[in-house]
């Protein structure tokens, strides 16, 4: 059987963003503090919405799964699910008697993002909650953000490891990305790397921030703005042993680190994705409006790319672009263009934010425009036209 397409599964909520200039986020959190702020958007949010919906935007055939209650909030994010396409609200499941997920984010202009968030539904997400005729057709299966749902997370992990040993079991490459745990909160609690040594063996594809695996596996290592190459590195090799096939690290405005090891993907082996080792720095956007859903939709520009069965340094270059013309507008779907459109920017001439990364073994791929580790030991793949 021929298979096609994406399942993204996993967290969705709606985002509530107030317009703030720069520094506001602080005041608001002020007690006794009103602040007028300007308008107040409201967005579908989280993996599902935003890597879902910008792999649709990027051509990929895609059915989103997650649960909203049976109340305004619920009735709101399917709302705006369908308005992007109507078969991408339907595998929104309506649980009655469940509040629905709800994130307040502070993006004020030229700084990093806070939240405020209620989970609702997205606690009670289980394995059963994924049908396997989704996961029999679909090529790749993509979940999303286990720290903000507690049954993922519980039990050591093992409901995740579950869902993921299934999807693959089912022929589906996996994939999966993180978020940053409440360190105040049962997520930041708990124990994340056994967590991890469940979930990571059954995973080809695994995509998170290095500031998330910095608080789930370094948790000693005071967060600093610039994470060292070398511990971006030991991090990337960390989840290597615990079994992932590739690790895509996300690191904020220096671009998408990539380290891989012997095995990607049970599928047909993509050419030049085993044993490599780049670092892809930004696009420069034209106006940096907001970070909101750029991590999210840099990983649909990679998947989008992995599933057309582009080279590595492509796929890269795509999830760079596509986060790139996430920040140029205020929530994380209106900046993204289509495929076709990305890909002709890119080749345009698109400046990028290069940055000198002193460490010993690396090298610069001017063709490439991206940066080569000690540890690459594939040969560079021919181009794709």
């Amino acid at each position: 059987m021929d298979r096609e397409g994406a399942v993204v599964a996993g967290l969705i909520c709606l985002d509530i963003i107030p317009s703030l200039a720069r520094g506001e986020d602080r005041a608001v959190l002020q007690p006794g503090h009103t602040m007028e702020v300007g308008p107040i958007a409201f967005y579908a949010g989280g993996a599902v919405a935003n890597t879902g919906r910008a792999l649709h935007r990027l051509g990929i055939s895609t059915q989103l799964i997650a649960r909203v209650g049976d109340d305004a909030v619920g009735d709101t994010i399917r709302a705006l699910i369908g308005q992007e396409a109507a078969a991408l609200a339907e595998g929104l499941m309506v649980v009655p008697g469940e509040p629905s997920p709800c994130t307040v984010v502070l993006s004020a202009s030229g700084s990093d993002r806070s939240f405020i968030t209620h989970p609702g539904t997205n606690h009670t997400f289980g394995p059963e909650h994924v049908p396997d005729d989704a996961l029999r057709v679909a090529r790749l299966f993509h979940f999303g953000y286990p720290p903000y749902m507690r049954r993922m997370y519980d039990d050591e992990g093992c409901a995740l490891a579950e869902l993921l040993r299934r999807a693959r079991q089912r022929g589906a490459v996996v994939s999966l990305d993180l978020a940053y745990p409440d360190p105040a909160g049962r997520s930041g609690q708990a124990d994340w790397r056994r967590i991890l040594a469940r979930a990571l063996p059954y995973v080809n594809l695994f995509l998170p921030s290095a500031d998330e695996l910095l608080f789930m596996l370094r948790r000693e290592i005071a967060p600093a703005e610039a994470i060292s190459v070398a511990t971006v590195s030991a991090l990337a090799d960390e989840c290597l042993e615990m079994g992932a096939g590739l690790v895509a690290l996300k690191v904020g405005g220096r671009g998408l680190y990539v380290r891989s090891g012997g095995s990607v993907s049970d599928a047909p082996s993509q050419p030049g994705w085993s044993h490599r080792e780049l670092w892809a720095p930004c696009f420069r956007p034209l106006v940096l409006i907001g970070a909101t859903g750029a991590g999210d939709t840099t990983i649909a520009g990679f998947l989008a790319a992995f599933l057309r069965g582009l080279a590595l340094e492509e796929a890269m270059t795509m999830a760079v672009a596509v986060g790139a013309c996430c920040v140029e507008a205020a929530d994380a779907l209106s900046g993204i263009r289509s495929w076709d459109e990305t890909r002709a920017r890119v080749r345009a001439g698109w400046p990028r934010s290069r940055w000198a990364l002193d460490q010993t073994g690396w090298r610069w791929d001017e063709e490439r425009a991206l940066w080569i580790g000690p540890r690459d030991l594939a040969e560079p793949p021919e181009r794709h036209s």
